[in-house]
């Protein structure tokens, strides 16, 4: 299900430059929200949230999962990544990220099976290792999928 979701189309790389963490969520939906997968209102969301309840969405070593309420604005399911380097601080220096997945979840239950995939990769070492070192955005998409070098 990654392979569907985790496209040309949806994943990004590009250098950290000045981007805080906000403007790193904003930029990793920019393509739900151009294909019509969520609306604004879900990025300001997203980024309420954490400020709000702190680096929760930090689920491993320099990895956010960016997410809200399917009511805040999804329209359908969808996934997005935006890979930086160097890393940039999520909230404060203790939260490194370098990979900002936006999930964007259409309800309750549809997004499981592709949440359950994702965590199943990210936590395979060698395939967490590919999307570390990965230098280009063929390297993401084969990564997720399957596709070894």
């Amino acid at each position: 299900m990654l392979e569907t979701l985790l496209t040309p189309a949806t994943i990004q790389m590009q250098p950290a430059g000045e981007l805080d963490w906000k403007e790193a969520i904003q930029l990793a939906a920019t393509p739900l929200i151009n294909a019509g997968n969520i609306e604004q209102s879900y990025v300001t969301a997203m980024i309420n949230v954490v400020q709000k309840n702190g680096p929760f969405i930090n689920i491993g070593p320099h990895i956010a999962l960016a997410h809200a309420r399917p009511e805040d604005g999804v329209r359908k399911m969808g996934m997005a990544l935006l890979k930086v380097a160097p890393a940039i601080n999520l909230v404060s220096a203790d939260h490194p990220i370098t990979l900002f997945f936006v999930l964007a979840a259409s309800d309750n239950e549809t997004h499981l099976a592709a949440l359950q995939e994702l965590a199943t990769k990210l936590q395979d070492r060698d395939s967490l290792a590919r999307l570390e070192q990965a230098t280009n955005q063929t390297q993401l998409i084969d990564e997720f999928k399957g596709v070894q070098a």
